[in-house]
């Protein structure tokens, strides 16, 4: 069965969704994310998905004291990402607490790095990010577009073996629009020892049973819980 990850992406040390990835239109959900992430284990719930929204936008980890409260106020497995651009900030995020670092910009514009933070710190510490707009890769906190597809950047990770990516469709996030089940059925056709997390669109758990449905492992969902579209005993019924 699929796992659902709740999200909390934070701006000012505060919990927030963007609307396609804009940061002229957020909304505020929790002032924090402790509370936020509580919620969460209390139903069950084992994982969380954190990105520094701010640190996307910077360039390098600017909310790592609230990841120390979430990690040190709950015992939830934490992968957290945002502006993780080198060795001192791999460093950083996990001694403040996350068990998985997410990394993005960084695997586009120098791979070798994110290579060597594998090698150095194993596969299960490390996860590929990878946000597209129209199939092609935007990296700098979802700023900056490039020419690079998401199958092609999939495919070559995968061959040099990264089992775990989450893929953001920009388009869907922040929207509740329903996922990109049509990308993520090429993805998982392109590239079927992938495990995928889909992230992005989610808007009721019949979302989530179709992404289930074509085989993806896990789903990052947001707005649609904090919005109430997805209860808490739907959440609690794809707890691990």
């Amino acid at each position: 069965m699929i796992e659902i990850i709740p999200a909390i992406d934070i701006i000012d040390g505060k919990c927030v969704r963007l609307m396609h990835g804009d940061f002229a239109r957020k909304t505020v959900y929790a002032d924090d994310p402790l509370e936020a992430a509580k919620r969460f284990e209390g139903l069950g719930i084992r994982r969380l998905h954190m990105v520094d929204l701010d640190g996307a936008r910077s360039g390098r980890p600017t909310n790592l004291e609230v990841l120390k409260r979430v990690a040190s106020g709950t015992d939830l497995v934490i992968d957290f990402g945002g502006g993780v651009k080198t060795g001192d900030d791999v460093e950083a995020v996990l001694e403040a607490g996350a068990a998985i670092v997410n990394v993005g910009s960084i695997a586009v514009r120098k791979p070798e790095f994110f290579l060597e933070w594998i090698g150095m710190y194993g596969g299960d510490r490390m996860l590929l990010g990878a946000d597209c707009k129209d199939r092609k890769v935007s990296i700098d906190g979802w700023q900056t577009a490039t020419d690079v597809s998401i199958l092609d950047l999939l495919k070559d990770y995968a061959g040099k073996g990264i089992k775990t990516a989450f893929v953001t469709d920009i388009g869907r996030d922040g929207a509740m629009a329903g996922p990109s089940v049509d990308l993520y059925r090429e993805i998982l056709a392109a590239v079927p020892k992938l495990r995928l997390i889909a992230s992005g669109g989610v808007s009721s758990i019949a979302d989530v049973e179709s992404l289930d449905a074509i085989g993806c492992s896990a789903v990052i969902i947001g707005k649609a819980i904090y919005e109430g579209r997805i209860s808490d005993q739907e959440l609690a019924r794809y707890a691990r």
